[in-house]
């Protein structure tokens, strides 16, 4: 049995970089591979913590993730973490981690392995000071080549029981062509030679499994100067060369992916482009206008936004405002109806899968909150989402962490929430369907969306804009509304709001064949020969020409001026009585070149 002193003699004289760490996070030991490649005596580490040795984000990265997860898992596995020498020079990593528990499960250390990335030649595994439990694989032998130990990961790799092993030629364990290569005492001379590094040997595993392997080994003479232990590390290259061909197969298919999410993302900023229609609010109502100022006031900052409204008011076009209104324009507007994802979609759906993790998943995916970091996810029909998920969508408001289905590493995101709906979330709360701290959550500044029936002013408007938005569209020539048509839309209830009024436009642009919108035939439902709103016509066939309709804007305009008395701005001024805004008007004054009359 191999005493106290050999142990500590082997971990601290290991080819391969390795730690011992207390319970509260400092160093016990470092053994000198560490000490030489960091450049500092053992003194300068004991006590001290890593993170003193690391570079900031590796600090972070041990203090906020990898000591978590090795406190809740007991071992980390090739996680990057790199050091800082003494000189200056950065050192990148990769560590392996293992806790130690004595037998009545009590906390004894941690010890940290650690491979240097840029020189992945070197057999140099990651392991701990008390020897069989290392995870490298690592064994010793004494002058004649017999095993003395193990450590468990050289056992598991090649599939033998100790003691099945101790004892024995190392030899015995070598593919049939090393065994050969070391046959009639050439084993004996290679031992007697003393360190090497990096030989390339063939072992053969339990299974009859050949494991191409890399060996580094360094020894211990006795006081004749004869070798009578040495340690050898052994690095597994056959897992290495498939992992490089897995690597290269990974590299195109994350290739393929970034291309496919690439083209994802833009064809999801051009759904809600399209959706949207470029983010324009048509409309100069005081209905609107109030809603605008609620908008404005709103979009400069983080808060999140519950959209409320009827079906079709245009709650997209709103959510679209504030976004492009506010500092995270140049990021990514994302948009999810709640109410068209499956049940047992949700949850992969906003925060994406890996492969493998429900029937289905043969790939990775990316979920849409993930898609919208940096920028706004709109979640569209809130009030769908089955009452279960709610509080996995909580979370991610509150804490802007989640984790992917099928994954345990948790992933942040920077997202800005604007939601919609069309339904009493606060009934739905009392009805037990909605969480009333997700509501609280989403409705940190509530906008309400007016009907078309309460924005009167602004019918003619958006139907004259989707009329000639419709036209160009469709590679049509322009088409006239007539004055008793605009009557008709004004008087009409509009049960479907905006969305109605653009799909009844759009029909009458397709079924019209002259120069006039043939709304009759959209819309037989219209009544006929009404007067429209300047009470200039009654026939549905007499026109305003674009030179009357800018005469009349301008007449209507100096009218509002008159009645003012000429004040642009502010409470009372020709602006708020034409219900558009001051630097619009003052646009308009200079257009049509009005001048405000001379005192005498």
């Amino acid at each position: 049995m191999i005493a106290q002193e050999d142990y500590q003699w082997l971990f601290r004289k290991s080819p391969a970089m390795a730690t011992s760490i207390a319970e509260d996070g400092v160093y016990l030991d470092v053994n000198d591979a560490m000490l030489e490649r960091l450049g500092f005596e053992r003194d300068n580490m004991v006590g001290h913590s890593p993170e003193e040795f690391t570079t900031p984000e590796s600090a972070a990265r041990v203090r906020d993730e990898l000591r978590p997860a090795l406190r809740r898992t007991g071992k980390l596995e090739n996680k990057p973490i790199s050091f800082v020498t003494k000189s200056g020079e950065v050192v990148d990593c990769l560590t392996n981690a293992l806790i130690e528990y004595d037998r009545k499960g009590e906390f004894l250390r941690t010890v940290a392995m650690y491979t240097e990335i840029s020189d992945e030649a070197r057999a140099n595994f990651k392991y701990r000071n008390l020897y069989r439990a290392t995870p490298a694989m690592l064994h010793t032998v004494d002058g004649d080549g017999l095993i003395v130990t193990v450590t468990e990961h050289w056992l598991q790799k090649l599939g033998f029981q100790r003691e099945e092993v101790i004892g024995r030629p190392i030899t015995d364990f070598f593919s049939v062509r090393d065994r050969k290569h070391y046959a009639d005492g050439r084993l004996k001379e290679l031992i007697s030679e003393g360190d090497f590094n990096n030989l390339e040997r063939q072992m053969l595993a339990k299974d009859g499994t050949v494991l191409d392997l890399v060996m580094s080994a360094i020894s211990h003479r006795d006081d004749d100067g004869r070798v009578d232990r040495m340690l050898v590390a052994s690095k597994d290259v056959t897992d290495r060369r498939r992992a490089e061909q897995e690597l290269r197969r990974t590299l195109a298919e994350n290739a393929r992916l970034r291309d496919e999410l690439e083209r994802e993302r833009d064809y999801l900023r051009e759904e809600v482009n399209v959706a949207m229609n470029f983010g324009r609010i048509v409309g100069t109502s005081p209905a609107l206008r109030r809603m605008m100022e609620r908008v404005e006031a709103v979009a400069e900052t983080p808060a999140s936004v519950l959209v409320q409204g009827e079906s079709g008011v245009g709650k997209e076009l709103v959510a679209h405002a504030i976004h492009v209104h506010s500092p995270r324009a140049d990021g990514p507007l994302v948009k999810v109806n709640c109410a068209s994802i499956p049940k047992e979609l949700f949850e992969s759906e906003f925060f994406g899968h890996m492969k493998g993790a429900f029937t289905g998943a043969h790939r990775d995916r990316i979920g849409r909150f993930q898609l919208a970091d940096g920028g706004t996810i709109f979640l569209d029909e809130i009030g769908e989402i089955p009452l279960e998920l709610q509080g996995k969508l909580l979370r991610v408001l509150q804490e802007s962490e989640f984790e992917r289905v099928g994954d345990d590493v948790t992933r942040s995101v920077d997202v800005r929430v604007i939601a919609a709906t069309n339904r009493n979330l606060e009934q739905l709360i009392v009805d037990g369907e909605f969480r009333e701290d997700l509501f609280y959550r989403l409705s940190v500044f509530p906008v309400e969306v007016p009907p078309l029936r309460e924005r009167g002013e602004d019918i003619v408007q958006l139907a004259q804009h989707f009329m000639e938005q419709t036209c160009i569209d469709f590679g049509r020539e322009e088409l006239t509304l007539t004055q008793a048509q605009t009557a008709n839309l004004r008087a009409y209830d509009w049960p479907g709001n905006v969305r109605e009024l653009k799909n009844v436009i759009e029909r009458a642009v397709i079924l019209s064949t002259g120069k006039v919108l043939r709304l009759d035939l959209s819309m037989p439902g219209l009544k006929a020969g009404v007067d429209d709103v300047a009470g200039t016509a009654s026939s549905n066939n007499e026109v305003l020409s674009e030179k009357e309709l800018r005469e009349f804007e301008r007449s209507n305009t100096l009218k509002a001026l008159e009645q003012t008395k000429w004040k642009v701005s502010g409470p009372g001024g020709a602006a708020e009585l034409l219900g558009i805004r001051p630097t619009t008007l003052a646009d308009r004054i200079r257009t049509m070149k009005i001048r405000k009359p001379v005192r005498r």
